[in-house]
């Protein structure tokens, strides 16, 4: 049993975060039901409008942590890259940076996990609006390299 070996814990958590009723802000919340990730084994399904504070505490016992989140400057049709700690994304209000989620644990004291980004491009995010159909192509791409990264 490793440190990230906790009883009763998932080793995977994923966190997707943003607002369905905002357009293409919606598409990590559509990615991981695309992706059947709320009935795979081993996987933690975190589904919230933003980070905060408190999802620090999803990480404790975990192998891998997996930030998911729709971008308007994210090269298309997703970025997938590592994430580290940095205490220059903290911020005063609630919402934060999956870098403040890991400085944050790490000053708790929880031993982190891996952790990844992976952000799609998205292309409008106007309130009322559903996923654009350049989002849904993005989310397709993004849903084939999650069910490949995930099965590492």
């Amino acid at each position: 049993m490793t440190e990230h070996d906790a009883p009763g814990v998932a080793p995977v958590v994923v966190f997707a975060t943003g607002n369905e009723s905002r357009g293409d802000d919606g598409l990590a919340p559509a990615l991981v039901r695309r992706a059947g990730l709320e009935t795979r084994a081993g996987i933690t399904l975190v589904i919230d409008y933003q980070l905060q504070v408190e999802h620090a505490l999803e990480l404790e016992g975990r192998r891998l942590a997996l930030f998911i989140d729709a971008g308007q400057h994210t090269p298309a049709p997703f970025e997938l890259r590592p994430v580290h700690p940095s205490p220059r994304f903290l911020h005063t209000t609630h919402a934060l940076a999956p870098e403040a989620v890991l400085e944050t644990a790490q000053r708790l004291g929880i031993a982190l996990p891996e952790a990844w980004i992976l952000c799609v491009r998205g292309e409008h995010f106007e309130l009322g609006e559903s996923l654009s159909e350049r989002a849904l192509w993005h989310m397709e791409a993004a849903a084939a390299a999650l069910q490949a990264f995930l099965a590492q």
